[in-house]
């Protein structure tokens, strides 16, 4: 009778190929999660900004809007974002998606807009285009 199945070599030898597959893997996956989660934040801060911008329509000034009167939460949909108004003026505003939880490892950091769409970031990574 012929015994069939794999040697320890032969095992060993796969759990090495896994194993290296996996190493090369998951940053890039890290990485799209991350990309993906920003997505909430820029999605909140434009639902906040299209928000003031309603409240000036109606009041003349951004000055005196607060998240619960915009009737905004203070977390992005999916809760990977604390919404923040950094400073409110009369014919001015600048907004933040502060990210919290796995997101605070988000090379962009902090998300912002203002009240003509500038778009910012305070991270460490070098290029707008990748953070919005």
């Amino acid at each position: 009778m012929k015994q069939t199945g794999f040697s320890l070599i032969e095992l060993i030898i796969a759990m090495a190929i896994i194993g290296i597959l996996a190493v090369i893997a998951y940053p890039s996956y890290k990485t799209h999660l991350e990309q993906a989660r920003r997505s909430d934040g820029q999605t909140a801060l434009l639902d906040l900004a299209n928000r003031l911008d309603h409240y000036f329509s109606e009041n003349n000034q951004y000055a005196g809007a607060t998240l619960a009167e915009l009737g905004v939460s203070p977390r992005s949909t999916e809760g990977y974002y604390a919404l923040a108004i950094a400073s409110l003026e009369d014919n001015a505003f600048r907004i933040q998606a502060i990210p919290i939880g796995a997101q605070q490892e988000d090379a962009c950091g902090t998300l912002s807009l203002n009240q003509l769409g500038e778009r910012g970031f305070s991270g460490k990574n070098t290029e707008l285009k990748h953070c919005w």
